[in-house]
């Protein structure tokens, strides 16, 4: 049942990331009189179809990992004389340039979009207390203190914790200073200082920028109180309940969630005898720790979740945007996102960042599944991210790729001539050779994953 989810959700994920941005194709070819002959969300055999009364197929096919809008075009098939005019190849090169940047365009507008719904629904996040701070670490060197707040990372704000994870994330992979301004409790006072990296990051797989910058934030404890027990699980069979607070695991005390955590991880397959308070009442279960296995390492898991704490109404910051405070809140996350998706492939290219933190299909079925059983905002949050990559990574001027058209179409338009088909060629299979490459490695990421 959870494969299926998992492939219910990364299916209709895609589909509506591919849909929109063959859309913004099909669109603009319309709007420039082209004759569109397919409008295709995936690949292979029809599963459905249906041609409208300008002449144009639309089908939704079997493999699911793309899409495609097929348009007249003397290059691929003989065409009537009386429709040369509606002909691609016959169009200006501004009109294909609009044509060809409004697929990776409409990505985009679709993250604005859903961040517009997302911020004015309302939105709200943690504020970032420094609650420790590591020794000899960045933040130890440019004087951060226990209880302070982070204000802003590089002269830009970080209200919250997502804001202050986006701008560290912003400087994986970089050499310098970071400038971090900070405030004390109840001061309105900003303190600024920097604290010094070199090549930060580099080479962590999934780095954590808030530890790499040497903090732990001032968060709630977590405590060992049971929210849920997965089904048919280790938990459920040995009897745990939702609101069990676990207090001994083999006679050992268990204050924290991570302690009862680590406890179960170091013993796969090994009977614990638990105690816990439940409803004032001391209860005796035995569990035995399922094995699990990451990356060739063996751990326990009894499949339960835990019980987030309650957090104090002024360590959150709620903001109240209406309709065009959250048009521009949107446009500037998008923005960021956008600048931040094309920085992150540059510091890969360079050898700033890990080529590990490449991503495939497995991964982003898992992350789609995960994000839509914590709800649709969640789900719709992941999927402006992933718009946002599609439309980036859609732009590299990669021939196969949309951005691969428009280097040729910028040449063409700054000669005044088309770039030689042999040329033309000679770039597709190069290009067609190198994304099939990186897909191939970001699989291989994703399976070494598992």
């Amino acid at each position: 049942m959870e494969l299926i989810q998992t492939i219910v959700a990364a299916v209709v994920t895609l589909g509506i990331l591919v849909a929109f941005h063959e859309f913004g194709h099909f669109w603009v070819a319309r709007r420039c009189g082209i004759k569109v002959l397919r409008f295709s969300v995936g690949f292979g055999k029809p599963l459905w179809s249906r041609v409208d009364a300008s002449g144009t197929e639309y089908t939704v096919s079997i493999i699911p990992l793309g899409g495609y809008v097929k348009m007249l075009d003397e290059r691929e098939g003989d065409v009537d004389p009386s429709e040369h005019h509606r002909a691609f190849n016959r169009q200006s090169v501004w009109a294909r340039i609009a044509v060809v940047s409004a697929g990776p365009l409409a990505n985009f507008l679709l993250a604005i979009a859903i961040f517009w719904v997302l911020f004015f629904r309302g939105e709200s996040g943690l504020i970032p207390i420094v609650g420790e701070v590591q020794a000899e670490s960045p933040a130890y060197y440019a004087g951060l203190e226990s209880g302070q707040q982070v204000v802003s990372v590089d002269n830009r704000q970080t209200p919250t914790v997502a804001a202050l994870n986006l701008r560290l994330l912003e400087r994986l992979g970089d050499s310098g200073t970071i400038k971090l301004g900070v405030r004390y409790p109840n001061s309105d006072v900003v303190y600024e200082s920097d604290a010094p990296i070199e090549r930060w990051l580099a080479d962590q797989e999934a780095p954590n920028p808030i530890s790499g910058l040497g903090i732990m934030l001032d968060l709630p404890a977590l405590l060992p109180v049971i929210d849920s027990v997965v089904g048919d699980s280790p938990a459920l069979r040995a009897g745990f309940q939702a609101g069990d607070v676990i207090l001994t695991a083999d006679n050992k005390s268990m204050p924290l969630w991570m302690d009862w955590v680590t406890y179960v991880r170091e013993r796969p397959g090994q009977s614990i005898a638990v105690t816990v308070d439940r409803a004032g009442q001391i209860e005796s279960l035995t569990v035995r720790p399922e094995r699990a296995e990451t990356n060739g390492e063996a751990y326990g898991s009894v499949g339960m979740m835990v019980r987030q704490p309650d957090i104090p109404s002024d360590r959150i910051k709620v903001f109240d945007r209406g309709p065009i405070d959250a048009l521009g809140a949107a446009l500037v996350r998008t923005g960021d996102l956008i600048g931040f998706t094309f920085s992150s492939m540059g510091k890969m290219l360079q050898g700033l960042i890990s080529p590990s933190n490449l991503s495939g299909p497995i991964t982003i079925a898992k992350v789609a599944a995960s994000s839509a059983e914590s709800g649709w905002a969640s789900w719709l949050g992941f999927l402006a991210l992933l718009s946002i990559s599609l439309g980036a990574i859609n732009l590299l001027p990669i021939p196969v790729l949309d951005g691969g058209h428009l280097l040729f179409y910028a040449i063409e338009a700054l000669t005044g001539r088309p770039v030689p088909e042999k040329v033309q060629v000679l770039g597709y299979q190069v290009g067609m050779m190198l994304v099939l490459s990186l897909m191939a490695f970001a699989l291989y990421n994703d399976v070494v994953r598992l």
